[in-house]
């Protein structure tokens, strides 16, 4: 059977539809009886009728999307024991309790287990009293676990959170790989993956190596249309700017991550200081005293826990009303997982994330620093470029992260920041056509980077073929990395398309009727600021650094300007006896010289620019920016 694909609802295959599929009457009765749901939502009902039918399946729903029950009403109504796969055992703990309280027989074997606990479990796995049970990878893969196992007859086995198992996902663990073996332990009982959020290169290697090139794949939306979304760049220290956030929005549970255990602590008892209900977690913290945090969480309105990535993956709290990213997460994925476990209940929620240049420097260092292999390197610094761009980005928040995961025709939410308040954009339509030209002659037969280098004419023996495309060497204006910026922006714009290509991603040209648009002059494409310029003294094409700083790439049409700006600078550091970078940095004139702001309002969305410095020179910039 070849597989087949559901996304979002649209049925590829020959799967009955859900309202005249007979094996799904029990599971609504089912799901009724024990959960207390009048139907399905979503693709939750396409998914059970697979498993119900005994087939492998993969399903990728959003946080809040009802994964759990996909496995756990199949795991009711098939005969045998439904065997869960889970990586925390807090999770573990959770879902069993949930379990128990709805009446259903499950249990956990984990390090926690006690061992009387360990033999009264077994005792019901034999007399066959258990509907469910759930363990960890490293557990279940244990030789003596899997001979009891393979003595029994297992309803199901469902990996959750399977987006572990892949390189390219956001939260790779290498004993999931393990699980591949599965498909010839149990080669009759229907095996499930599921996930929250996983992109078509992640859904592809997720396939490969659980074995299930072969089962369907259900992929819902990634609407969270509850969710209102909102970045800011960072001004100076992101503690500040924290605790102005949780101080506005006080009685409300929510969740702030840190990147690091020190600034978990740090920021929590900051928070305790203003008032706020504030708690830390992190992997650094003795497991009773996390334990304890988590059920206070739980169990408070107006908890706000102040983590690092340990704490969150499946906490089932419905109420929380907002998730605040003091460091921006690694990836697209990350983000989408840790913002969504905010509003789970449906109603309405806030996700805000800070984040600055140099999150992104760190960032592709600490990617650098890992040992692995090189292409899962590239993948890496790829999506933490992405996420960055996303959050710099023009257009709706909520659409971008939509495309990112491969849906089309998507709508702007009309709630986020940017669809309310559209930034001061810079044009670079007419560079962005050279770009989709480019990859339209190549022929989508290359990655970004030789797109880039055809753009600069620095492919290394170009055929003559290629040499004699229009495209080639047409882009030297930018930097190789100021092609990469854009190229991002055109990818979450659905301008450009990347196909995983077994590993290799290969550029081609998104939506037909957008890139006509953008061709014909009808469509724009903008940036918050125009991408690094190209520098022909340097071998790399990038501008030389500044002793200390980044590349500024100050267009020569911007140019004067900075130099005013600079001199004014200059001018009011000695009247005031200070050095000049404490009135602006240079990044900071460079920005203003670019965007040319002509109200208060826009020389604020500069960074660098808060409100103190707005009062105290804003009259004076905007006059030398008007002049």
């Amino acid at each position: 059977m070849s597989a087949g694909v559901v996304v979002a609802g649209e049925r590829l295959g020959h799967i009955p539809p859900v309202e005249t599929n007979p094996l799904l009457d029990e599971a609504r009765d089912r799901l009724r009886r024990t959960f207390g749901h009048a139907d399905f939502r979503g693709l939750q009902g396409e998914v059970i009728g697979e498993i119900l039918a005994g087939r492998n399946a993969m399903a990728v729903l959003p946080t809040g999307g009802g994964k759990s029950l996909c496995y756990q009403i199949p795991a009711l109504i098939r005969p045998g024991l439904g065997l869960v796969v889970s990586p925390l055992i807090a999770l573990m703990a959770d879902q069993v309790a949930a379990l128990t309280q709805s009446g259903v027989a499950a249990a956990r074997l984990d390090s926690a287990i006690e061992p009387s606990e360990r033999r009264e479990t077994w005792a019901r796995i034999e007399a066959g009293e258990l509907d469910i049970l759930y363990l960890s990878p490293e557990g279940l893969m244990q030789p003596a676990m899997l001979q009891r196992l393979s003595q029994l007859d297992l309803a199901l086995v469902a990996i959750d959170e399977a987006h572990c198992v892949s390189q390219w996902g956001h939260d790779f663990r290498p004993e999931y790989r393990m699980l591949g073996q599965l498909a010839s332990l149990f080669p009759r009982t229907p095996r499930l993956a599921v996930t929250a959020t996983a992109d078509a290169r992640t859904r592809e290697d997720i396939r490969a190596e659980l074995r299930l090139t072969d089962a369907r794949e259900f992929v819902d939306s990634f609407a969270r249309p509850e969710l209102i979304l909102a970045a800011e760049r960072k001004v100076g220290k992101s503690d500040k700017r924290v605790i102005e956030l949780v101080t506005q929005r006080p009685g409300r549970a929510g969740v702030v991550y840190t990147g690091s255990r020190d600034g978990a602590d740090a920021l929590a008892a900051s928070l305790r200081d203003a008032g706020a209900h504030a708690l830390a977690y992190h992997a650094g913290l003795d497991a009773g005293v996390r334990k304890t945090r988590l059920m206070e969480f739980l169990a408070a309105d107006d908890a706000v826990m102040v983590a690092t990535i340990a704490f969150g993956m499946g906490i089932d709290k419905a109420d929380v009303r907002f998730v605040i990213h003091a460091d921006p997460p690694a990836s697209i994925e990350a983000y989408w997982q840790e913002i969504g476990r905010a509003g789970r209940d449906g109603a309405p929620a806030e996700g805000i994330t800070l984040y600055g240049p140099a999150d992104l420097n760190w960032a592709l260092r600490r990617i650098g620093g890992r040992e692995v292999a090189d292409e899962v390197r590239q993948v890496q610094t790829r999506k933490a470029r992405q996420l960055h761009a996303m959050l710099e980005g023009m257009g709706c928040r909520a659409a971008a992260v939509r495309r990112y995961f491969g849906e089309t025709d998507v709508e702007p939410c009309g709630q986020c920041d940017l669809c309310l308040a559209p930034p001061v954009a810079v044009d670079v339509s007419e560079a962005a056509r050279k770009a989709l030209a480019a990859v339209h002659r190549l022929g989508g037969r290359y990655g970004r980077g030789r797109v880039v280098d055809h753009l600069l004419g620095k492919t290394k023996e170009p055929s003559e073929f290629e040499a004699g495309l229009s495209t080639f060497g047409v882009g030297k204006e930018f930097s190789p990395a100021g092609w990469r910026d854009l190229i991002d922006q055109l990818l979450f714009e659905g301008l450009v398309r990347e196909d995983p290509n077994d590993g290799r991603p290969l550029l081609g040209l998104g939506d037909a009727e957008a890139v006509r648009a953008v061709y014909r002059g009808e469509r724009g494409v903008q940036l918050r600021r125009a991408p690094e310029a190209h520098d022909p003294t340097t071998r790399s094409g990038r501008p030389r650094r500044r002793r200390g700083g980044e590349p500024l790439g100050v267009p020569e049409t911007d140019m004067s300007l900075f130099d005013v700006l600079r001199a004014w600078r200059r001018e009011e550091a000695a009247r005031q006896g200070v050095p000049p970078y404490v009135i602006f940095h240079d990044r900071t004139l460079a920005e203003i010289a670019r965007v040319r702001p002509a109200t208060p309002a826009a020389l604020t969305s500069v960074g660098g620019v808060g409100q103190a410095k707005l009062d105290r020179y804003g009259a004076a910039v905007l006059a030398l920016v008007a002049a």
